[in-house]
């Protein structure tokens, strides 16, 4: 039976964010996932993990300057030195936290750059981050991410995520397969599933194309996790969606799947 980590980065945003732990628990999850922890101190964000019984599932290591637009330094030749920094920090949150599973953002492809130059530095920081988490027991995660929504992102196609990952051949790096982002570049969700699930480490969901709750659009989503089931996969489901009208009051479509969570 899935296991879903609500997003508290998109999820509960009527609460502050260190009161969405809370709801959280209280609407039957068990694990939560969010973008970045970094404004709060990890002790906190602990305690209250801790307090509701919650698993980290997920969070990101500093991307640069987020507020200024950056999404991501891990491919961006020049900031080798800050990405491996960002690593380190990130690390210190997964050590408070339990958290096990990290993902690094490429990055936007800067006017004019060299694709060639951008890959070469993507795999090696990618190489340097993942046998650093290796040595704490955490897998670190390369998300592809459509173009509609982060117009120049690096990094936009199953594939190529795996392609990647390979290159760097170190086997705690795996993809996170967010399927609103792979169903608008891509679609066939089901049959890349069953090609690429070995190299998978988290994946991720949303309603096509507004990106609400997973009850709606494009996506026949019960089928999706029913084969999720089928073919083993006992990872987390990340709740990356926007609520339409408040969190809780959208949540029909997580109550067959509620009492399940552990």
């Amino acid at each position: 039976m899935p296991q879903f980590a609500a997003n508290l980065t998109m999820m509960y945003t009527e609460h502050d964010f260190l009161d969405r732990f809370a709801a959280a628990a209280r609407d039957g999850f068990r694990a939560v996932e969010y973008l970045l922890p970094y404004d709060y101190p990890a002790a906190d964000i602990a305690a209250r993990l801790a307090t509701h019984g919650l698993t980290q599932a997920l969070f990101n290591l500093p991307p640069g300057d987020w507020a200024a637009g950056e999404r991501g330094i891990a491919a961006l030749p020049g900031r080798e030195e800050e990405f491996a920094a960002s690593v380190e920090r990130a690390l210190e949150y997964a050590h408070a936290t339990g958290c096990r599973r990290l993902h690094a953002m490429a990055g936007l492809v800067p006017q004019g750059a060299n694709l060639t130059a951008l890959r070469a530095t993507f795999v090696a920081n990618l190489r340097h981050a993942a046998r650093r988490c290796a040595e704490h027991g955490i897998t670190l995660l390369i998300e592809p991410i459509n173009q509609r929504d982060m117009p120049g992102y690096f990094l936009s196609h199953q594939q190529q995520a795996h392609d990647i990952v390979a290159e760097v051949g170190e086997p705690n790096l795996k993809v996170q397969m967010d399927w609103y982002h792979c169903q608008i570049m891509e679609g066939d969700i089901a049959m890349r599933l069953r090609r690429h699930l070995a190299g998978v480490g988290h994946v991720q969901i949303a309603g096509v194309p507004e990106r609400h709750e997973p009850d709606s659009g494009e996506l026949n989503y019960p089928y999706l996790f029913a084969l999720l089931d089928e073919l083993g996969y006992d990872g987390y489901i990340g709740c990356e969606y926007r609520p339409r009208n408040g969190t809780s009051a959208g949540l029909a479509w997580f109550q067959p799947y509620k009492e399940a969570q552990r």
